[in-house]
């Protein structure tokens, strides 16, 4: 959006916030990311959460609710004993993917950058 941009480009449910709420929860880009570059777009409940340090099982399950919800991925349950859950991501999950990565390759080529932020009270980065 420009300076002087017409007031219906940023109106509350403009494509820009619209993207934005998708990421709102800080653990989905991590999912998205997580499946698509460590288990190939699928992985099971379990090995989903090891691959995440920091997240609860808590969140992580309300995460991929949420998730399944709004059509990133599917949840897909194995009749054995116990029963296998397995997540996927959808073709639109997917699309997703790719911002997800280019906020990822901008942060490892701007670490530095980064560094330099100063230290929020919610931050899980402690004396840099």
């Amino acid at each position: 959006m420009k300076v002087g941009s017409e007031d219906h480009e940023w109106r509350e449910d403009c494509a820009p916030r619209r993207v934005m709420e998708v990421f709102a929860t800080k653990w989905t880009s991590m999912i998205l990311h997580t499946l698509s570059a460590r288990h190939d777009g699928a992985a099971r409940n379990g090995v989903l959460h090891r691959s995440l340090p920091g997240i609860s099982k808590k969140m992580l399950v309300q995460t991929l609710r949420e998730m399944e919800e709004s059509g990133l991925l599917t949840r897909h349950v194995e009749s054995t004993v116990p029963p296998a859950v397995e997540y996927r991501l959808t073709p639109l999950g997917r699309r997703f993917v790719g911002l997800v990565d280019l906020v990822y390759d901008w942060g490892r080529t701007n670490a530095d950058a980064l560094d330099q932020l100063q230290e929020r009270a919610t931050s899980r980065r402690r004396g840099g």
